[in-house]
Parts: C-alpha cells; structure tokens; sequence
C-alpha cells in the first residue's frame, strides 16, 4: 500500500492550504463504513489503493485537487466496503459456470433434458460435471444413472448435488472408474444401491472418491480461465476478497506472479497438508493483501441434505439413520494439534450438531493442550447447533463461518429431516451474536450462489426459497442489515487475521469498496435481494462496472 501521508510540501503544491496530498479519488454520498468508532460518513479519499480520509462532505473535499477524479453517489445509493466471501471452493465455482446448470431443475425430466442438450455441445467422451442439482426440488427422490445413461452414451456422467455431499455417475463413468455392481462401502461414505444391490449413481461424502479419481485433471490453461471467469462473476457481486477452502494452490499464485489478480485471495489447504504448508511458509512467507496463506481446512461430517451431517439423534423421516463421521475423532484431534502447533490457521466443516460438539470440545482440548495464542479456530457452517453449544463459541473464541444463503434454501425442508425443535438453533444468527460470538459470512460457492446481497437479504428475512415464510424461517434467528454487513466485511476479515488492513472504510485501509443502487439499511429488507452493485473497486480500482 502507498503510503498516503507524504511530504507536506508535495501536498501543499497540490492542495492549496492542505497539509496531505491530493486524493487520486473522492467519492460522496452515504457510506458505510463498517468502522464502530464512525460507522458513517458522507465521504471518502483514495490514494493509491489505500483509504486516505474519511468524514464528512467538507472535510473530504479538501482532499481534492486539479487531478482528483471526484464520484457523487446519487440519491438512494450507498458506498459500502467490499464483501468478503468466507467460504469459497474458488476455481471450483469458475468451472461451474461453464458447465450444465441444474441447480433450478425443477422436475426429474427438466434435469434429464438440460443433460442431454448440454452433452451435444461437447465432443465425445469428454466429462460432465459439477451441476449443483437439488432432488428437493422435485420432492425428494434420488436420480439414478437409468434416468441419464440413454442421453449420455458418449459422455461420462459425474454431477454433483449442490452441498457437494454426493454426486451422481452415469454407467459409462462408473466403467471409467472401474466400478462394478460388486462395488463395497467405504468407511465415512455409502452408495446408494438398488432393490437388486446394484449401484444406482449415488455416491456420498467418501464415497465419492471412487468416481473422482477417474475424472481427467483440468490443464492450467483451463484452470487459469476458469480463475478469471470466478473472479469477473464475484466483482459484479461486489466480492472483493474470498476465502477459498482447498485447492488449486498454483493456480492463485501464477495469476498472483502474473499480477493477474482482481479478487483478493486467502488460499486454504487440507489439513493433512499441514506440513506442506508450514514449509512454504517458512519459503514464502504469508503473501500480501492478494494472496495470503495459513489457514487449513478439514471435514467432520457431510451434509443434511445428504443425511450424511452427524446428528445425536436419528433424522425424523429416516429414524435409523443419524449420519455419520467422515473422520475418525483421534485423528482429528491429532492433525488439528499438529498444524495449530505449527502456528497456521485451522477451520473445519461440520454441521450436526454432534459433529459440532465433537468439534468444539476437541478445540478446547488442543487449545488447553497448546497453550494460548491467537489461533482463530473456525467452524465452517456450524449449522445445526445443540443450544448449549452456542455459548461456547465465545467462550472458546472460535469463529462460526456461515452461509446465510443455506437457511433460506434448506429451511423448504429441514423440518421433515430434524423436525421443528431441533430447527430453532438451525443457522441460529441472532443466538450466536447474542452470546457475542464474531459470526463471519460467506456463501460455499458452488453449492450457493456468492451473493452478499441475498445472503444479507436470508440472514435479515429468513424467507425461504419457496415463498412460503412471509415471516421468516425459525424468525427469532433474524438479525439486522448493518449486522449481516459486518458479517460480510469487518467480521470477515478477522477470520483471515486480516482486519488491519481491509474490512471497513478508515485511513490506512485498503480502499475495497462497493457503491449499491439503494440503500440497504433502510430499504424495505424483501427489496435487498433485488439490488444491483453498481460498481466495485480493488485497491482503489474498478473491477466492474454496470
């Protein structure tokens, strides 16, 4: 960042009377700060790519000088920091948009035809995969490879399920990875079978490993591409910076070396990677405001709409089933000591609320056992929580990760899987902020759109998908507009052990900053999922523009 207070003579030359250098950028209007010590302001000055001034109209325009581009918002809008996505499977959303999009398929024959056509587009034997596709929508029922096979012959089959928790091969995958009818179960997955035992396509959670190996790895060039497309998507929804999960390490760094980058990047590996990480620290340090490293990311159990979320209890509609652990407890606990040992980041995924439990105990383990720091343990999703859980997370200081989109989406159905009870401390915001736990946002991209506008517009509403909660799902867990903001930005960036230096519109910051069509904090709050990013800026400089 350029150091925005230099010489007072340099400035003084530029700004009659001013004691600073003129601003390269003023922007006016109503602002968001996200600063609790001044969390609105009618101005704001750019040098570089760092915030210079914040304050109000006039003490802004003294920044101005005969270059200074000077920006006025229009009645109605409003400049916010620019959104902090806190869970991203990055690349993996970059791809998606170039394959088949099922995530809306509304009836078993839609997600049949929208297959078929996507398949002749490709030339023959090539992959289809990701897909995002919810068997919700259509009631519940499971496809199966008989559904596809006859529109796929030249194509291997290899869709996911929008929670990435299982996925659906048609017959000529399951040959590619030479899966018989004979297939066995693995231990943290199942595969769905027929009446007769043979596989029907469905592969969940570890399971999934069979079919995945098989498919042909990406070439950088497709990689690269698909990197660009990601970051374009996200700017145009005002996503300045984002987490993303596992993966695709070299890919973050050849557009980091190439300069190439316009979304800001903190890069996680799996936890069993930690030693890898470690080393490339100790080489390369942590990275810069681009790309940055040190965080590692594991799993404790799958998904509720897979029935693979570890719960104490059995499902309602499945009352034999209470999902499973992907991993076993002792050697959780031992990589997660091992890597908080070696001072990197660990966040982990789990949703039931006995994997969360699970979870949180094996943190105060290894905390006790480690001794105190600042560690910044995570819990991605944390959504099904037991209600003496939710204390713990500020006790323990360990951040929930959330993705408010999944409450208005999952709450069409979560009742028939947990029932009415177990719901009310099912993506429970206000409970959380309430006990003064530092809730973060974020969306899961692929498996949620990366829309801060709508999931601010799910946490603040909680009306789901369907229409059918004009109030809210579970409402008592609704917070406010300028709560979910922070979520997305201050609150954000300490997750990433970032808050020094973005989040929030101060001197000294770097000047990540969205400019919305309306003011979301007085804005009917039904209306927020409807508003449109006007512009993004990246360190001060246009990403998108409308």
């Amino acid at each position: 960042m350029k150091n925005v207070f230099g010489a007072v003579i340099a400035g003084c030359l530029l700004v009659a009377c001013s004691q600073h250098p003129a601003a390269d950028k003023i922007i006016l209007g109503r602002i968001w700060t996200g600063n609790p010590s001044q969390p609105w302001a009618e101005g704001v000055a750019v040098s570089g790519d760092t915030v210079a001034a914040v304050g109000d109209a006039g003490a802004i325009k003294k920044w101005q000088g005969e270059k200074t581009e000077v920006i006025t918002l229009n009645q109605g809008e409003l400049l916010t920091p620019g959104f902090i996505d806190c869970h991203t499977h990055f690349i993996d959303g970059g791809f998606a948009l170039s394959s088949v999009q099922l995530r809306d398929a509304k009836t078993p024959d839609e997600f049949i035809s929208r297959i078929k056509a996507h398949a002749l587009t490709l030339p023959k034997g090539v992959w289809i995969t990701a897909g995002d596709w919810d068997h919700e929508n259509w009631g519940g029922e499971l496809p199966t490879r008989a559904w596809i096979d006859s529109v796929t012959v030249d194509h291997p089959v290899w869709i996911n399920r929008l929670d990435g928790h299982m996925c659906l091969a048609n017959t000529a995958a399951l040959k590619a990875a030479g899966i018989t009818d004979q297939v066995k179960d693995v231990a943290g997955g199942s595969i769905v079978r027929d009446k007769a035992g043979k596989p029907t396509g469905i592969f969940k959670d570890n399971a999934m490993g069979m079919i995945s190996k098989a498919v042909p790895p990406p070439t950088p060039d497709q990689e690269d591409k698909a990197l660009e497309a990601a970051m374009a998507y996200v700017a145009a929804r005002g996503v300045t910076s984002a987490h993303n999960m596992m993966g695709y390490q070299e890919v973050f760094e050849r557009a980091h070396d190439r300069h190439a980058l316009t979304t800001r990047i903190y890069s996680g590996m799996m936890l069993s990677d930690w030693k890898a990480l470690a080393d490339k620290i100790k080489q390369k340090g942590r990275g810069d405001a681009w790309l940055r490293r040190g965080v590692l990311k594991e799993f404790v159990d799958g998904s509720l709409g897979s029935h693979t979320a570890a719960f104490f209890k059995p499902f309602d509609d499945t009352p034999k089933d209470s999902g499973f652990f992907v991993i076993r407890e002792q050697e959780l606990h031992s990589l997660i000591k091992s890597a908080d040992s070696a001072g990197l980041q660990v966040t982990v995924h789990a949703i039931g609320d006995k994997a969360i439990h699970t979870l949180l105990n094996t943190f105060d383990q290894v905390a006790h056992e480690n001794g105190n720091r600042d560690r910044r343990f995570r819990i991605e999703h944390a959504q099904h929580i037991a209600p003496d859980d939710i204390k713990r997370f500020a006790a323990q200081m360990i951040i929930p990760s959330m993705q408010p989109y999944h409450a208005i989406d999952d709450g069409r159905w979560a009742e028939k899987v947990i029932g009415h009870e177990r719901s009310k401390t099912t993506y429970a915001f206000r409970s959380l902020l309430d006990a003064h736990a530092k809730l973060a946002f974020g969306s899961d991209w692929f498996v949620a759109p990366p829309t801060p506008l709508e999931g601010i517009y799910a946490a603040v509403t909680r009306r789901t998908l369907d229409g059918k909660n004009d109030d809210g799902w579970i409402p008592e867990q609704k917070i406010t507009v300028e709560e979910a903001l922070q979520a997305y930005t201050t609150n954000a960036a300490y997750a990433s052990f970032e808050e020094n230096i973005k989040g929030m519109l101060a001197p000294g910051m770097l000047a990540d900053m969205v400019r919305l069509e309306k003011d979301i904090t007085v804005i009917p709050s039904p209306e927020i999922r409807d508003v449109k990013v006007l512009t993004t800026w990246v360190g001060g400089k246009v990403v998108y523009q409308k």
